[in-house]
């Protein structure tokens, strides 16, 4: 009988282990999506730290035009998204996640759309190829490189941005904006109030 309970008790030590480790490497992925998440979101908002906040001090990122550190990178891009678009939107899709270690090998793809002040307009598609390291329990960029697979230029066919900003058939288009002001940022959101008969 106590070999049958010695039995017992070794396989189920050995699920308990192999469950924590399925654990933390679910945690992991969770942790690494995030990152990703995060900077998309930051990037949209022109959130500086939350930006930032994505990247180890000694990340290098490889953004086409740009090659260097994330603070030189934030800072040349937000600096051309203040001065050319009025917002910009990251949507991301396909995610793939190798991680070996503390080390974390992703591909993630992107549509890129922004909305310039002057036409034309920005559609871009493509991957971001990116190598992220585990720190003390941080995951974090240790380097990125952007792969632009193609780039469209959007136009505005005469009206259509009237049309659309005109519309209020529904009512007026809630506030979007590119800072902390935005609705995404409230703690907690507060809708509006239905219209009395609705």
């Amino acid at each position: 009988m106590s070999d049958l309970n010695a039995f017992v008790k070794k396989e189920s030590m050995e699920m308990d282990e192999q469950l924590e480790k399925r654990l933390i490497e679910l945690l992991d992925r969770q942790a690494i999506w995030d990152v990703v998440l995060r900077y998309a979101r930051g990037i949209d908002r022109l959130d500086r730290d939350l930006v930032r906040s994505c990247y180890w001090d000694d990340a290098i990122d490889d953004h086409h035009a740009y090659v260097g550190s994330p603070d030189y990178f934030i800072d040349v891009t937000f600096a051309d998204a203040r001065a050319m678009s009025i917002r910009q939107h990251h949507g991301l899709s396909n995610h793939v996640c190798e991680i070996i270690g503390d080390d974390a090998h992703c591909e993630t793809y992107y549509t890129f759309i922004g909305h310039n002040i002057e036409p034309p307009h920005l559609l871009s598609m493509g991957r971001y190829i990116d190598h992220l390291q585990k720190r003390d329990g941080v995951w974090k960029y240790a380097g990125r490189v952007t792969v632009i697979e193609k780039n469209f230029q959007l136009t505005e066919y005469p009206g259509d941005s009237q049309i659309c900003a005109g519309d209020t058939s529904h009512g007026p288009l809630l506030p979007a904006t590119r800072d902390r002001n935005d609705l995404s940022y409230h703690r907690p959101i507060v809708p509006r109030r239905p219209v009395q008969g609705d």
